[in-house]
């Protein structure tokens, strides 16, 4: 039970029952498009997630490949570019470019389904 309280954001989903439990005893009718909604955005954030994994394969913000072999040049592999990580811009940068890169792509899509319904 004691870990049951740590759960992150606890606070926030508790409010978020309580609301929806709100709407249950005042609008009954507004459940289903409340679900409808949920599920539109938990299906954008998915596929803003693979539409960004499919895109930029060998830029994931976990980790950046190297190239194969030993040469200083972009090596082509399979139809994409493999860049070696030996260059200026530091490793930090990098990752934190492909974090905002990710997020603001998943934001995107989440916003588009969650508008096009």
């Amino acid at each position: 039970m004691k870990n049951f309280l740590k759960i992150r954001m606890m606070d926030w989903l508790l409010i978020a029952l309580a609301l929806s439990l709100a709407i249950f005893f005042l609008y009954p009718q507004q459940l289903p498009v409340s679900l409808y909604k949920l599920n539109l955005i938990a299906m954008g954030g998915f596929g803003g997630y693979w539409l960004d994994r499919s895109l930029f394969p060998y830029a994931r913000p976990d980790r950046f490949h190297a190239a194969d072999d030993e040469s200083d040049n972009a090596n082509i592999d399979g139809g994409g570019l493999i860049f070696n990580l030996e260059c200026q811009i530091p490793n930090d940068l990098l990752f934190a470019v492909a974090q905002i890169r990710r997020a603001l792509i998943v934001s995107a899509f989440m916003i588009a389904i969650g508008l096009g319904a």
